[in-house]
């Protein structure tokens, strides 16, 4: 074949074959070769890219991604992520941090520079088989299908409520309340019930923890928290806040305006609270009785309680420095109704000791029927007078020390504060190792129900040591005795199964109910004389119990899996 054939050369090539056909054209001053050889290039060129390019795919063009956006409803202002949102400008959102700008390269660059051709979507083909027109005239039968009937809109009004109630009781009723409000009239209505809205917690409904908000944002959650008082809150009796940072002191004030009939107040986890807020519930909450603040940060709450803290009968609130002079207040008998005082701490706290009168608490608290020191270490300290109070606290049914750690209650302290209390029905006595069984027998209480003295994550039990009396304690109890717990208390086996057998020989057989053995030395025949006299006993828990077979030593739940151990015990 001559040199003047096409041929398909390479790149590099082609630069070498554009010489020859400049001479070429020159020497015969003709454009007869300079066609034929372009056009045979191009036939060339047209063949390679048919078999190396591929059909470009038509371009999908992707919605921004869209961010939150705040809705305002009749009844709520809720935070919704929508993907079919329009109001993208209007969101705030945070600047991204340490972004550098990537360089193009030389090749990305010129393709940017391009024009994206619009893409032209294919026009959908004609069916092949069309569906005929119906006849002029004719009826046209459509089956109903089962979610067409709209039974919702059918049901009474009172039903609705009693639907609701049972929702509000196990979720709350923010917010459902305020979306089902929105479905129909009738269930606007049936949620708007007065009945409905007596207990009301309201947390992460806006925005969550931590975040910052903007201006419109707070003004928008301040009117329609306004509007729910005004609307809703008639009847109101419990009202819970948790984790809020911002519009404590607003909300606070808006409730005690609102609400006549508040009788509890739950501060979770909230911070910013003045004393302004107090003087609004001192001026409007006249039935108010119950304050919780726990893990919460106020201020005010001192001359509050010293204006109108005889109306207050519960208090919560936890141990820190602030916290901690709240009960010197109550020592001084500016709550003398009160009937609930709970103290508590986190379980990775390592301040724990609380100083503590409780000669002067017993005089100024005589009606406390529940007191409740939850990891928390109470020390003891004597009257300036020196004078030991004879009152105790005669109605107190439920003490509660327990810690999981160190505790310096002693058979001492534990008597001056039960002093006189001879309604005492649960004692919890866990994480204190300094108790003894003579202490415990020793107590004016003698209706005892519940006793929980186990030691849990104890550091300063000593595993070797070697108790006694358990005996003594199960003898004094055994008539009234429902729970017991003496985890990992290390009484010997005899001793174990002398206290089992006074259980055991209970009048009444349905008595005791639950029993905690874990990591203690009970024998298989101690065991089996009081699972086969206890018939009601429905929690047994036998792990890491030595002295035991290895196929029993687990959690027992029901009187069937119970029953189902003493046929391995025989």
């Amino acid at each position: 074949m001559d040199s003047s054939a096409p041929e398909a050369s390479t790149p590099g090539e082609r630069k070498d074959d554009t010489a020859p056909s400049t001479s070429t054209k020159t020497a015969r001053g003709g454009d007869g070769p300079k066609s034929k050889k372009a056009s045979l290039k191009r036939k060339a060129g047209e063949t390679k890219n048919a078999k190396t390019k591929k059909p470009k795919k038509a371009r999908v063009s992707r919605p921004a991604q869209l961010g939150y956006t705040v809705h305002q409803g009749e009844d709520m202002l809720l935070l919704i992520a929508s993907s079919t949102s329009q109001c993208d400008g209007s969101v705030w959102k945070p600047q991204k941090k340490g972004g550098k700008k990537k360089k193009l390269t030389k090749g990305k660059l010129k393709a940017a520079k391009k024009k994206k051709k619009p893409s032209v979507r294919a026009k959908p083909k004609p069916a092949s088989n069309p569906v005929p027109k119906p006849e002029e005239g004719a009826d046209v039968f459509v089956p109903k299908k089962p979610a067409d009937h709209r039974w919702g809109e059918s049901l009474p009004e009172e039903v609705l409520v009693n639907i609701f109630q049972m929702v509000v009781v196990q979720d709350g009723a923010v917010p459902f309340l305020c979306r089902v409000g929105r479905v129909c009239r009738l269930w606007n209505a049936a949620a708007s019930s007065p009945v409905l809205w007596r207990k009301v917690t309201v947390g992460h409904c806006w925005i969550a923890p931590g975040k910052t908000q903007l201006p419109k944002t707070e003004k928008k959650i301040q009117e329609t928290f306004d509007w729910l008082a005004q609307n809703r809150f008639s009847q109101l009796r419990d009202f819970s806040l948790c984790h809020w940072k911002k519009n404590n002191d607003f909300a606070i004030e808006v409730v005690s305006r609102f609400c006549p009939h508040l009788r509890s107040l739950t501060l979770s986890y909230c911070t910013g609270l003045t004393a302004s807020a107090f003087q609004s519930l001192g001026l409007h909450s006249r039935e108010l009785e119950s304050l919780n603040l726990q893990y919460s940060e106020v201020d005010g709450l001192l001359e509050y309680l010293e204006n109108h803290g005889s109306q207050i009968k519960q208090i919560w609130f936890t141990h820190g420095l602030k916290n901690d002079r709240l009960l010197s207040t109550l020592t001084r008998g500016c709550c003398p109704e009160l009937d609930l005082l709970e103290i508590n701490t986190k379980l990775d706290s390592k301040d724990c000791e609380l100083p503590i009168c409780i000669q002067a608490l017993q005089a100024a608290c005589p009606k406390l029927k529940t007191f409740r020191m939850l990891n928390v270490r109470p020390l003891h300290k004597t009257m300036r007078n020196g004078a030991d109070s004879t009152s105790g606290f005669p109605l107190l049914e439920e003490l509660c020390i327990a810690t999981t750690s160190y505790s310096y209650m002693s058979d001492k302290d534990l008597l001056d504060i039960l002093y006189g209390s001879t309604k005492l029905r649960v004692l919890d006595l866990r994480g204190c190792s300094r108790i003894t069984p003579s202490g415990l027998a020793a107590l004016p209480c003698p209706e005892l129900e519940c006793l929980f003295w186990g030691q849990y994550f104890s550091s300063h039990t000593a595993l070797s040591s070697q108790k006694r009396g358990l005996h003594m304690v199960t003898q004094k109890w055994s008539q009234t005795l429902q729970q017991l717990d003496i985890a990992n208390q290390l009484f010997v086996e005899e001793d174990l199964q002398i206290a089992m057998s006074y259980l055991a020989q209970a009048t009444e057989a349905d008595t005791l109910r639950s029993l905690n053995l874990t990591g203690t030395r009970i024998t298989s025949p101690a065991l089996r004389e009081v699972v086969g006299r206890m018939t009601s006993l429905d929690y047994l828990n036998l792990s890491s119990c030595r002295y035991l077979p290895s196929g029993v030593k687990r959690l027992y739940r029901g009187t069937e899996d119970i029953r189902q151990l003493l046929d391995k015990l025989e």
